[in-house]
């Protein structure tokens, strides 16, 4: 991995560059699965937690729960779901762009004054192949890609996670190299300046093999 590499991470099709990490714990919820794909959701975000050295936390003192999971077999649910509307604004429209583009999944932040992320809500269709995903595999996916403002072309191309040979999934060495350095305690919860990727390089690089 390369500075570079690592730049791309965050960079947006618009040339622009943006790097938010959560500014506080993570108090997180799912709807539209059974207990035990929460249980194995729940999971995969304890992982992650421990794996950067962030705390998860059953409530949000302002927000109640501020990491939400949606889970649907078709768009169109999302209209049915009470006061959806008021966190997810012009949401008809949204619903229209997501099955125009065939969209599997979509996560939208909310961000703090500061600019750190506040408050992540994920959508996930499941009328297609994540259909056919394994629970943990799955979870571990949306977990990876909640914990940090990823860039919109960071995983178009490859998935955050590996596949070992027998079959279970990992999450990629790289991603996890990225997630465990972008959550170091002298960091900033937020930078827009594309030199800021040689810092997480430079901590990448540090770590123990």
């Amino acid at each position: 991995m390369t500075p570079n590499d690592v730049e791309r991470f965050f960079s947006r099709s618009d040339d622009s560059y943006f790097f938010s990490r959560w500014g506080r714990p993570i108090a997180p919820i799912a709807f539209g699965i059974e207990d035990q794909s929460i249980a194995t959701l729940k999971g995969a975000i304890e992982v992650t937690c421990a794996m950067v050295g962030h705390l998860i936390a059953e409530t949000d003192p302002e927000l109640g729960t501020n990491l939400m999971f949606f889970f649907i077999r078709d768009w169109d649910e999302l209209l049915a779901v009470p006061d959806l509307d008021r966190i997810m604004p012009n949401l008809s429209d949204l619903i229209g762009r997501l099955q125009a583009a065939e969209s599997q999944q979509y996560r939208s932040f909310r961000f703090d004054d500061q600019g750190a992320i506040q408050a992540c809500f994920v959508f996930i269709c499941m009328d297609g192949p994540l259909a056919d995903w394994p629970a943990e595999s799955l979870a571990l996916v949306q977990a990876s890609q909640a914990f940090l403002l990823w860039g919109d072309q960071a995983f178009a191309a490859r998935s955050p996670l590996a596949r070992l040979p027998n079959g279970a999934d990992i999450l990629r060495p790289d991603v996890g190299d990225i997630l465990r350095a972008a959550y170091a305690p002298e960091l900033p919860d937020v930078e827009q300046d594309a030199s800021f990727a040689l810092r997480l390089f430079a901590r990448v690089s540090a770590a123990p093999a």
